[in-house]
C-alpha cells in the first residue's frame, strides 16, 4: 500500500538508511505517525522512526515483525508548501501535528506528521525548515554558463587600453583607497573559489570511498572461492585505506537526541564489519574504540557510550555481539565466529614436535591466528578450561602444553599406544635426549 504512493528507502544491516552521495543526518524522531488527513486511499503508517536529512524525511518502522522493517521516505525536493504549526489551548492536550504539502508521483498530497513521543518538537520542525529552504539535493548539480569574473572588465569601446587620468589630494587618496580593497576583495574571492573546489573534490572523494566500502561489504558474502593471494591482499589494503576515509554523517547527540545511544549502537554495528572481517572475526573493545573515534572525526566519544552502545546489541537483530571473556576482558565479535575453529589451528599448532617439547606462548598463537596477543591469551585460556591445553606458570610468563591426561589409561598409566598424540610426545622427548 505504503508502495503506490512513497518510494522504498533502502537499509543497512542493522535498520539504519543507506544514505545518498552528500546526504547527511540532521535529525530524528521517534514514535511519530504519517498520513494524509485530506486523502483517505493514502496509507497511515504508525509509530515509526522519522530520520531527517538534508535530501529527504525518512520514516522507518520502529516495532516491526517482518523483515527487514517497512521504510519509504519522502524527498524534500518534492515539498512545495510547509504549513505553520498551530498552536492552541486544545493542542496542548493533544499530539502535536505537522503538515506539509508535497508532490508525490504527479500527485499533490497534504501529509500530516503526527508527533507522539516526547521529543524536541520545534528543533526537529526548525531544523526541517532549514533543509528545505537550503536545498542540499542542489549541491551535486553543476551550473552550466560561464562564470562573471567581475575583474576583467577592460575599458575603452575599442577593447584597447584605457587612459586613466591622475588625481591628486584627496580625490586621489581616496581613489587609491578603493583601489586596494577592491584588489584585497578579489584575492579573497580568488582564495575562496579555490578553497570550494578543494572541498568539492574532497566531498567527491568521500563519496567515492562511501560506494567503495559498500562493494567490499557487499562482496565480502558472495565472495567466490577462487580468489588469489593477489586480490586478497589488494582487498586488505583497499579496506585500511577506507577505515582512514572516516564517518560520512556520524550520529550525534544534536541530531539523534533521545536515540543517540540507540543510532549509535546501529551505526557502530555497521561500522565493525570491516575490521571484523580483518581481524578473523574478533577484536578488541579498545581497538575499536580508537577506530571508530578516528572515522568519526570531530564528533568524538566517550567509551561509556561505546560500552552502552555495544550493549544494545541484544535489542537488535544485527550480526555483531559484545562478548566477556573469564578475565573480563570484552571483545566484540561475529555471531558466525566459532570458537571451535580457533581451538582446532591451537591444537595443530601445540602438537608439533617443537612444541610438545617447549610448548607456546601467547606471542606464540598470535602470530599464528594472526591477531593481538592479548587476545591470543584469552582464547588460549579458553581452550585451557575446555581441557584441551595444560599451563605451566614460570618467572618468564605462561607456557601452554597440550593435555596429555585425556590420552593417558587411568587403569595403566605406563600404558604407551603406539599412535597418538603421547606417544608423539614421548618420541619427541627421546630425540631431544
Amino acid at each position: 500500500m505504503a508502495g503506490n504512493w512513497l518510494p522504498a528507502a533502502k537499509l543497512t544491516g542493522s535498520g539504519r538508511p543507506v544514505l545518498e552521495p552528500g546526504e547527511v543526518e540532521c535529525s530524528l524522531l521517534s514514535s511519530a505517525d504519517l498520513l494524509s488527513e485530506e486523502n483517505p486511499n493514502f496509507p497511515h503508517l504508525k509509530s515509526g522512526l522519522l530520520i531527517l536529512t538534508t535530501h529527504r524525511l525518512i520514516w522507518v518502522q520502529e516495532s516491526s515483525t517482518t523483515s527487514p522493517p517497512i521504510a519509504v521516505f519522502i524527498p524534500l525536493s518534492g515539498v512545495t508548501h510547509i504549513f505553520p504549526l498551530k498552536k492552541s489551548i486544545k493542542s496542548m492536550f493533544a499530539s502535536p501535528r505537522f503538515r506539509f504539502q508535497a508532490s508525490l508521483k504527479g500527485t499533490m498530497v497534504v501529509i500530516t506528521l503526527i508527533f507522539r513521543g516526547k521529543s524536541d518538537i520545534d528543533s526537529f520542525l526548525e531544523k526541517f525548515w532549514e533543509a528545505w529552504r537550503r536545498k542540499g539535493w542542489e549541491d551535486g548539480v553543476v551550473k552550466s554558463g560561464p562564470e562573471a569574473s567581475g575583474s576583467g572588465h577592460v575599458s575603452g569601446g575599442n577593447g584597447g587600453f584605457a587612459v586613466r587620468m591622475p588625481v591628486v589630494g584627496v580625490a586621489g587618496i581616496l581613489r587609491k583607497e578603493q583601489e586596494m580593497w577592491e584588489n584585497t576583495d578579489k584575492s579573497l574571492q580568488d582564495a575562496f573559489q579555490d578553497l570550494n573546489a578543494l572541498m568539492g573534490k574532497a566531498k567527491e572523494m568521500v563519496i567515492l570511498a562511501e560506494r567503495m566500502r559498500t562493494k567490499l561489504l557487499s562482496g565480502s558474502t558472495s565472495q567466490a572461492t577462487g580468489t588469489n593471494d593477489e586480490e586478497i591482499g589488494t582487498k586488505e589494503e583497499m579496506q585500511e585505506l577506507l577505515l582512514s576515509v572516516g564517518i560520512v554523517s556520524p550520529v550525534t547527540k544534536e541530531s539523534a537526541g533521545a536515540l543517540y545511544h540507540q543510532q549509535l549502537s546501529r551505526q557502530l554495528a555497521d561500522f565493525v564489519k570491516i575490521p571484523l572481517e580483518r581481524s578473523g572475526g574478533m577484536i578488541n573493545l579498545i581497538d575499536i574504540y580508537c577506530l571508530f573515534n578516528r572515522a568519526r572525526g570531530t564528533e568524538l566519544i566517550s567509551p561509556d557510550d561505546l560500552l552502552r552502545a555495544c550493549s544494545l546489541w541484544e535489542k537488535f537483530d544485527v550480526p555483531v555481539m559484545l562478548r566477556k571473556f573469564d578475565s573480563d576482558v570484552m571483545v566484540i565479535q561475529s555471531k558466525s565466529h566459532s570458537d571451535d575453529e580457533v581451538f582446532t589451528r591451537i591444537r595443530s599448532l601445540v602438537t608439533t614436535p617443537d612444541t610438545l617439547r617447549a610448548g607456546i606462548t601467547a606471542s606464540d598463537a598470535a602470530m599464528t591466528l594472526g591477531i593481538a596477543p592479548a587476545m591470543a591469551k584469552e582464547h588460549l585460556l579458553a581452550a585451557e578450561a575446555k581441557g584441551l591445553l595444560c599451563r605451566d606458570v614460570s618467572p618468564d610468563g605462561f607456557r601452554f602444553f597440550v593435555n596429555l591426561l585425556q590420552e593417558i589409561d587411568a587403569d595403566d598409566i605406563f600404558l604407551v599406544k603406539e599412535y597418538g598424540i603421547y606417544h608423539t610426545w614421548i618420541k619427541a622427548i627421546s630425540a631431544a635426549r
